[in-house]
């Protein structure tokens, strides 16, 4: 079970990473966008700064496998840094061509069981889901975390990828998603603080405090 910081935002991952419950991150370039600063350079500053993370995401943008496999050429030069594809058929021929030289992949923008059978095929590393998106389009996203683990787990090749949930927008949402089999869900900052928050939880506190107090005065 493990958690990724869905930002390019620096501080905001320092902020989450003292907590030692963080284990990755994914960008793309809307969130690169708004951190308003050189793509490689986002990523070269993240990758430098938290070497413990397992993966942290590059995104490239080419319509064109060729063109994938060039733009993701200064970032295997990093540690830890996944190329992020799209789930196309260039998206696909890229992560074949870049898992052939030994980099991870996130097949990314996965929208159905049948394209995360591809995207196991292709050797992908992760493939992102997109919970949330689908929700809004009038389907089931949990429903489809599900389908993806129960294919990934009946079958014989143990190098299925790891189920990455994105588009993920409430607490609740994030636990569902391991309950029907996610292995990570990537969410924002604003999420990750509402996980800890429950009204009883506060209760408990106040009241433990208050008979703390009441038996040191």
């Amino acid at each position: 079970m493990k958690i990724f910081l869905d930002t390019a935002n620096f501080e905001e991952i320092s902020d989450k990473y003292v907590t030692g419950l963080i284990d990755g991150v994914t960008t793309n370039p809307t969130l690169i966008k708004k951190s308003g600063k050189d793509p490689y350079q986002v990523i070269k500053s993240i990758s430098e700064s938290f070497s413990e993370f397992e993966s942290i995401s590059a995104e490239v943008v080419s319509n064109t496998c060729e063109g994938m496999v060039e733009q993701a050429q200064p970032y295997l030069q990093l540690d830890n840094v996944t190329i992020k594809v799209p789930c196309t058929v260039e998206g696909l021929k890229a992560c074949r061509q870049l898992r052939s030289i030994g980099a991870t992949v996130n097949v990314t923008l996965i929208f159905s069981a049948s394209q995360a059978v591809l995207a196991a095929k292709a050797g992908a590393t992760y493939v992102s889901p997109f919970v949330g998106r689908l929700t809004d389009n009038g389907f089931d996203g949990l429903e489809l975390i599900k389908s993806i683990r129960m294919i990934y787990d009946n079958c014989y090749d143990t190098s299925v990828p790891q189920i990455l949930a994105a588009s993920v927008r409430s607490p609740e949402v994030v636990a569902l998603c391991y309950r029907e089999g996610a292995d990570i869900v990537t969410i924002p900052s604003s999420i990750f603080d509402k996980m800890y928050e429950s009204v009883l939880t506060r209760e408990g506190l106040d009241i433990f405090q208050k008979d703390w107090d009441s038996i040191n005065v």
